[in-house]
């Protein structure tokens, strides 16, 4: 189940899951992007179910996550990825940040809800299930701590690392009862909708593309990842990272 998987960083994740032949429920808010990127994996003879979803409404996730369940019977990975970046609180913010007190609340309040509440209500209907099963994997994309605190960055930022504590906290709760959670992240600015068409030209040409999420993400998905727990894992170094594991010593 990946969330926010109509566009960026979502859809390349269930397209490099469903590559390598997993069931995906690929979940967003109800509309033609979501139709669109589901008839494209289903033209490639790809096993993918389109859920609608507003992850911000705990009825709406609930009732996504049940439709989830009916059609696969049981949920081996969730990647929560759904996300509103600051093009939505100010559409210069790169040229012309806004110091948080000229940030509108109810902008504020929208990316919290989607960024931070979001993760928390899809975690939340899917974790009971995992734990009763006694197994599952729970991934959270974050992104840099230097992008949660960089300056005109309110709310994107303290979402963010928000959902970041969300996850360690999480992990600890988590902590022996069969289900895994861990952080992937990029590691630099990412070519998806949310950077700026005004955006410095050697940041927009040097982002990296979504793609690079996908081996972390399919990973942690397989066996060979069991029992990795706990572990903040940058995209972009992933081939270090995964080399510097001695898989025998891992809890």
């Amino acid at each position: 189940m990946v969330t926010g998987a109509s566009s960026g960083i979502g859809a390349a994740v269930a397209s490099a899951l469903l590559v390598q032949g997993a069931r995906v429920a690929v979940c967003a808010r109800r509309g033609p992007r979501l139709a669109s990127i589901a008839d494209q994996f289903m033209a490639s003879g790809l096993d993918v179910l389109p859920v609608g979803m507003d992850v911000r409404n705990e009825n709406d996730v609930n009732h996504a996550v049940d439709l989830v369940y009916e059609n696969f019977g049981h949920l081996d990975v969730l990647v929560n990825n759904a996300g509103i970046g600051m093009r939505t609180v100010n559409p210069r913010f790169f040229e012309e940040p806004l110091p948080f007190w000229r940030v509108d609340p109810d902008s504020f309040r929208q990316v919290i809800a989607t960024n931070l509440t979001g993760y928390f209500l899809v975690a939340r209907a899917v974790a009971h299930r995992m734990v009763a099963r006694g197994s599952g994997t729970i991934i959270m994309v974050s992104m840099n701590h230097e992008t949660m605190k960089r300056q005109g960055f309110v709310p994107y930022g303290p979402s963010r690392a928000g959902s970041e504590a969300l996850a360690r906290i999480m992990a600890k709760d988590l902590a022996g009862t069969g289900v895994t959670v861990n952080i992937v992240l990029p590691g630099g600015v990412t070519a998806t909708g949310m950077v700026p068409e005004d955006a410095p030209e050697e940041l927009r040409s040097n982002a990296l593309s979504p793609e690079i999420m996908g081996p972390p993400v399919v990973f942690l998905a397989s066996e060979a990842a069991r029992g990795i727990h706990d572990q903040r894992i940058i995209a972009a170094e992933f081939d270090r990272w995964r080399d510097s594991l001695d898989l025998d010593q891992v809890d």
